[in-house]
C-alpha cells in the first residue's frame, strides 16, 4: 500500500511575514547605503552579485579603487550593532567573492572591503536611517 505522500514533491517552506519583513528591511538598507555612497562620489557598479563564494551586496567605484560593500541593517539595538554580525567565516567569503568577481570581470583596480551599518529607528519607522561606513576593513 502506498503512503499518502508517495510521489508527491516536497514544497519549499512558505515565506513568513517575518522573513518578508526582513527582506524588505534588508533591501531598504541596501538602497540607503547605495544612495549614501553615491552622495559621496561613488558610482554603483553592481548590486546583489552572486558568486560561488556568496553574494556581494554592492560594488562601488571611487576615483581610484573598487569597494566591495557588505551592508548590514538593523531596526533594533536588541541584537547588537549590525557590523558585529560579520564573523571570520563571513569575512573570508567576502574576500573570496571579491577576488572571484575581479578575475571573472578582468578588472585590474585597487580594491577594498567596506562594511556599511544601517540602523533604522524602529521596525515601524523605516525612514531616515543612521549610516556608519567602515571603509577598507582589513580583517574582522
Amino acid at each position: 500500500m502506498l503512503s499518502a505522500t508517495a510521489g508527491k514533491r516536497k514544497l519549499p517552506p512558505m515565506k513568513t511575514s517575518t522573513s518578508r519583513h526582513n527582506q524588505r528591511v534588508g533591501k531598504l538598507g541596501e538602497d540607503a547605503a547605495a544612495a549614501w555612497l553615491e552622495a559621496r562620489g561613488y558610482r554603483i557598479v553592481a548590486r546583489n552579485v552572486r558568486t560561488p563564494h556568496g553574494e556581494i551586496d554592492l560594488i562601488a567605484q571611487a576615483e581610484d579603487h573598487l569597494a566591495f560593500v557588505e551592508v548590514k541593517t538593523r531596526t533594533s539595538a536588541a541584537l547588537g550593532a549590525p557590523e558585529t554580525t560579520i564573523t571570520p567565516t563571513k569575512w573570508a567569503h567576502m574576500v573570496a567573492a571579491a577576488e572571484y568577481w575581479l578575475c571573472e570581470n578582468e578588472v585590474d583596480l585597487d580594491w577594498q572591503i567596506d562594511v556599511i551599518a544601517v540602523r533604522f529607528p524602529s521596525p515601524q519607522r523605516l525612514a531616515q536611517p543612521e549610516i556608519v561606513h567602515f571603509p577598507n576593513v582589513q580583517r574582522l
